[in-house]
């Protein structure tokens, strides 16, 4: 749910507002109470008609403490009161307005918080910079200490990649936080408009980098929080399914709601083109189930029926998943490509795949 439609820092490589689709600038500052109340219709429809037990609900932005606590605090009030299954609330911020006052009233309200952060400070402070040049480090890493004291309200870190930032080093200011889980994203980019670093050849730089992470991380003695992108990866080298649209093949589960009520696709297709998240369908007047016969939705619904001729012949196809679908994205040709990471991935998937398969048979060799 994007609850205020503007932001207080201005990242360089932001999907919403500074990439292909700018169609934001005609939208309300925050989403208004009628919207709210709908949304809370749609998803308690949708949920008694398939008896589900718990559904997950993000807010999300721009940044969503522009809107303010309390709006937030009866926004998931509102939803809780309507949907009679559980409802799991999590503000996605990056943490720049969180004091100890506003996460006492998101805690006492059972909304969860999860926050943006790229690294240590100079990593952080070259791409995650106010307007006017300065960075954000100071008042993120104040918000994430504020967090790791309320373990109970902590959802997760969520970092860029940028290749210049050492990914152990990544890492390890991230643990200095204790956090529960750890997201690593790809930048958006596509075979139209290539990500930074990513040369349209079979070199890995993004797939050399990810190596070294999933090392540091898997060679830890002791367990030390989950990193979702590698934690999926291994699921499927493992035989079960992936839980998130990075990486596998399993049907996407989200949908976007704007500010106004439209239901949109998810919302880093903004990476692509104008109009790319557009369904034709808003809460007022359409139902979920109604989402799932858009052609764009449908497309990331069908596993392999979607993916390009190149990866339904490659071995490493039903892990890697054809890749996240924004990154499939030519303009000629539309999505039905193999990612622009497709070597990254594949380096990647290939280096966890060679480490369980040496580990398996270790201990079949120590226990004969």
């Amino acid at each position: 749910m994007k609850v205020h439609n503007s932001c207080n820092l201005a990242c360089d490589y932001c999907y919403m507002y500074n990439l292909a689709d700018q169609s934001w600038r005609g939208l309300a500052a925050a989403m208004p109470e009628k919207v709210v109340t709908q949304v809370g219709h749609r998803i308690a429809e949708h949920a008694d008609l398939y008896g589900l037990e718990s559904v997950r609900v993000v807010l999300h932005g721009g940044e969503p403490l522009l809107a303010g606590v309390e709006q937030l605090v009866d926004t998931a009030r509102t939803l809780r009161r309507i949907i009679s299954t559980d409802v799991d609330c999590t503000v996605q911020s990056n943490g720049i307005l969180l004091t100890a006052a506003r996460l006492d009233e998101l805690a006492q309200s059972n909304i969860r918080v999860g926050v943006s952060l790229d690294g240590g400070r100079e990593a952080n402070d070259r791409h995650r910079r106010f307007a006017n040049g300065r960075g954000s480090f100071i008042k993120v890493d104040r918000a994430l200490r504020m967090l790791a004291a309320r373990p109970e309200t902590f959802a997760g870190i969520l970092g860029v990649i940028d290749l210049d930032t050492d990914p152990v080093e990544m890492y390890e200011a991230f643990l200095e936080y204790s956090p529960p889980a750890v997201d690593v994203l790809l930048p958006h980019g596509n075979w139209t408009s290539p990500p930074p670093g990513r040369p349209p050849d079979e070199s890995t730089p993004y797939g050399d980098w990810l190596v070294r992470l999933f090392d540091r991380w898997y060679d830890a003695p002791t367990f030390e929080t989950r990193i979702r992108l590698l934690d999926e990866i291994l699921n499927l080298t493992l035989g079960l399914e992936s839980y998130t649209e990075a990486v596998g093949l399993s049907p996407v589960a989200t949908i976007v709601i704007d500010i106004d009520g439209t239901m949109e696709q998810i919302d880093t297709l903004r990476s692509t083109y104008t109009g790319a998240v557009d369904t034709g369908l808003n809460v007022f007047e359409h139902s979920f189930d109604d989402a799932l016969t858009n052609p764009g939705v449908m497309a990331r619904q069908i596993g392999t029926h979607a993916l390009a001729p190149k990866c339904k012949v490659c071995p490493v196809h039903r892990i890697c998943g054809g890749g996240y679908y924004p990154h499939r994205y030519r303009a000629d040709t539309g999505f039905r490509n193999a990612s622009v990471y497709c070597a990254d991935l594949k380096r990647l998937i290939e280096h966890v795949l060679t480490r369980v398969r040496d580990d398996v048979a270790g201990l079949g060799r120590s226990g004969s």
